[in-house]
């Protein structure tokens, strides 16, 4: 039964990638699975609730793979912040499945689903444990500022990400050069003020 699970959610994850969300329909992830449509539903309940899984596995393993491939030791917090950005916005452009976190519809219903499952505290919990790790390492270097509370800075860097996810009310012709002036704009504003 899990090996079937496992075959369903690696065809939809495939199909997904390639695709996208709207271009996929349960018959096409059932055919590649190599099982029927009624099948499909002894798993899961809807295109919604497999997609859902698949970005949030794709979401995790891109973020890991974020996490291992910078020096988190970098001397500037500024330049290290600017690269994790950069390299996670190329990586929702160019994968079908991250891009999803553009679609305002289908994020809310995301984070309805997360919110009924009592789930949504899990998604990101590698990334914010890292990037408080990293916030008490620059406090304790006096590389950033002391006078702001830790979870303020980590909420100033998680809004880089909801500036990305409406940018199409702000602008799509201003991105990706918003990003990154404002994460230029936050990091400068915690690292060069605490000088002063």
């Amino acid at each position: 039964m899990l090996d079937k699970r496992q075959e369903i959610f690696k065809s939809a994850r495939e199909l997904f990638y390639i695709k996208g969300f709207k271009e996929i329909g349960v018959a096409d992830i059932a055919k590649l699975a190599g099982i029927g449509v009624g099948t499909f539903y002894n798993y899961y309940d809807s295109k919604e609730q497999i997609f859902f899984e698949v970005l949030m596995k794709e979401n995790e393993k891109q973020k890991k793979s974020l996490l291992e491939s910078f020096n988190l030791n970098e001397d500037d917090p500024l330049a290290l912040v600017t690269k994790l950005v950069t390299q996670n916005l190329n990586a929702m452009n160019t994968n079908k499945i991250l891009r999803e976190w553009n679609n305002k519809e289908l994020v809310s219903k995301l984070e309805q689903h997360f919110h009924e499952q009592d789930g949504i505290e899990s998604i990101g919990e590698l990334f914010q444990s890292t990037a408080s790790e990293l916030i008490k390492k620059w406090k304790a270097e006096d590389k950033i500022r002391i006078d702001l509370d830790d979870e303020l800075i980590l909420a100033l860097l998680n809004s880089v990400h909801y500036i990305d996810v409406h940018k199409g009310d702000i602008g799509v012709h201003h991105f990706p050069q918003i990003i990154y002036y404002l994460v230029e704009f936050i990091m400068k504003g915690l690292t060069d003020c605490h000088k002063e």
